[in-house]
């Protein structure tokens, strides 16, 4: 690899490097518990030492009633070697199919994890690889898995997704909402292949390393000597089902003409807020790409994404509004 593209990819690897909190875990988490139990679950994104996604599983381990947990680690990790003190920290492969009271306390949590990594040689042992979750060791650990939970890298989330639709696997993932419009992602949406969790958009804080660049001082925070940087409309991305999915939108605009323009190039009237969607209207209608955070799929069906019968960016009276989805009312 020439030093170019080495330093190329070394910047990618770095920019995705954010470490989720575990609150923001623990929040969306709650949802799914069900889908777990008898299950291996799979974190092929995480460092054992410093992932949250890693602690949640580990310390709920029997709560959830996990058949196995497994987590690989990425070589190069900035955050891992802050925390090994070497440059660059080893990929490695974390695998645990119990969890006891070895701290005598009467029940089984991160403590017990603690000391069973630590005991225990077989459960933490150095991959072959880089640890990338599209190496031949991370492929054959993803097959054996029945759910797989991470952040993965933004930068290579199309690729991500892909593989996990090959592979057939249920996931609950994080990703930036404008995946939404890529075009390898929503056509999932739009069959109901993949769909939004609980808790999208809003304020999330990611650690990451010491040496990122975050030019904006308010999405900036230095806590007990950690950098957190805030990522705007981060959201969590599924195929696992939960029970806002099916809630009704609930709708109180009535529709009239002159509030709702037609498209130049669509049969299909625009709505500029998910709140003024009208509850009489049986036609199509454009709507954000936020409306996806409430789509109720027995309530409405997705029609199309951002383009006219021209193939153009839909257009109101020659302007294009900012990407639109089509939907309709079910039954309409």
């Amino acid at each position: 690899m020439s030093n170019n593209r080495f330093l190329h990819q070394a910047k990618r690897q770095k920019n995705d490097e954010f470490y989720t909190q575990l609150a923001d875990i623990e929040n969306e988490l709650r949802h799914y518990r069900a889908h777990f139990r008898g299950k291996v679950v799979y974190l092929n994104c995480d460092d054992p030492f410093e992932s949250s996604f890693f602690k949640y599983f580990a310390s709920n381990f029997n709560a959830l009633g996990l058949k196995k947990l497994a987590a690989t680690s990425y070589a190069g990790s900035s955050i891992a070697g802050e925390q090994l003190a070497l440059r660059l920290a080893p990929a490695y492969k974390t695998e645990i199919t119990r969890v006891d009271d070895l701290d005598g306390d009467g029940a089984t949590g991160l403590s017990d994890v603690r000391r069973l990594l630590e005991s225990d040689p077989s459960a933490v042992t150095q991959l072959e690889g880089d640890g990338d979750f599209r190496s031949a060791e991370c492929v054959a650990l993803l097959e054996e898995a029945d759910v797989v939970v991470t952040n993965p890298p933004f930068s290579l989330f199309r690729e991500y997704v892909a593989q996990l639709m090959e592979h057939s696997k249920q996931f609950l993932i994080l990703g930036q909402q404008n995946a939404i419009t890529y075009k390898e992602i929503f056509p999932l949406l739009k069959d109901g292949r993949m769909w939004l969790g609980n808790n999208n958009g809003g304020e999330k804080w990611f650690r990451v390393p010491m040496d990122y660049d975050i030019k904006t001082e308010s999405r900036k925070r230095i806590v007990d000597g950690l950098k957190y940087f805030s990522m705007g409309s981060i959201n969590w991305f599924t195929n696992l089902d939960h029970r806002k999915r099916h809630e009704e939108l609930i709708l109180v605009k009535k529709y009239a003409p002159e509030d709702y323009p037609t498209y130049d190039n669509y049969d299909a009237i625009d709505v500029n807020r998910v709140a003024n969607i009208p509850r009489d209207y049986g036609g199509a209608m454009g709507v954000p790409i936020t409306f996806l955070d409430k789509h109720n799929p027995e309530q409405f069906r997705i029609v199309k994404f951002r383009k006219g019968d021209d193939d153009r960016d839909l257009r109101v009276n020659g302007k294009e509004p900012y990407f639109r989805i089509v939907i309709q009312r079910q039954g309409a």
